[in-house]
């Protein structure tokens, strides 16, 4: 029981920053607006970028891409660690399908999430674009229910406090989506884009890894 809701949930976030770290240090370079730019640039270029076949400059991306789309593909982990969770709060009846709702909100938001690394948006744009949107959106129904969750189950203050500020972090973000300009019509809107694109994945990885810290929390209370 603990190897998924307390080390797969470390795991994971962790293992998903050092990939990222060596698939930025591995891209050849360029960005939508300029194919000459050399290396990763933060504010200039996209997570997804990382994961292109070919970067901007038409230089093979063999390493990063495999690194940056294992990484993405390894959350689909998580969502499979999220169906050993409801156990933990079986002793109250609405409590625990809230958790198997939520779980399953986090399955198949993780799905997608693999499936934006499964498909290189130079190669698969339309449907890359697809799972990266909805991946986001998906996620929120399970970050609210675990919200009520955790404060059903009386868990500490400080797990409740990081989820809901994911939650709102989260809805914000998918409300950006929905209003800001395409990048690829404006540098300005590119560095906005990239920049809080990046905000949000590591608010998301880091609050990943809290929640198990969460879910570690309740495995001692049960086992008391």
């Amino acid at each position: 029981m603990n190897f998924w809701p307390a080390v797969i949930l470390k795991f994971i976030p962790v293992f998903f920053v050092v990939s990222v770290i060596a698939a930025i240090n591995l891209y050849p370079g360029g960005n939508i607006h300029n194919y000459e730019q050399i290396g990763y640039v933060l504010s200039h270029n996209f997570l997804s970028d990382l994961g292109r076949f070919n970067s901007f400059t038409g230089e093979p991306n063999f390493l990063s891409m495999f690194l940056f789309n294992q990484a993405m593909f390894a959350f689909l982990i998580v969502g499979i660690a999220f169906l050993f969770i409801p156990n933990l709060y079986k002793d109250n009846k609405l409590t625990y399908t809230l958790a198997w709702l939520g779980s399953l909100s986090f399955l198949f938001g993780t799905i997608f999430f693999a499936f934006v690394g499964l498909t290189p948006y130079d190669l698969f744009f339309e449907p890359h674009v697809f799972f990266a949107v909805n991946a986001f959106r998906l996620i929120i129904p399970g970050i609210l229910l675990y919200v009520i969750v955790l404060i059903r189950s009386k868990s500490e203050n400080v797990f409740v406090i990081a989820l809901s500020f994911l939650l709102a972090a989260t809805v914000g973000y998918v409300i950006f989506q929905l209003f800001h300009n395409d990048p690829r019509q404006s540098y300005d809107a590119m560095v906005l884009q990239a920049s809080i694109q990046k905000l949000i994945a590591l608010t998301n990885v880091v609050c990943i890894f809290i929640f198990s810290f969460a879910f570690e929390s309740r495995l001692k209370k049960i086992h008391q």
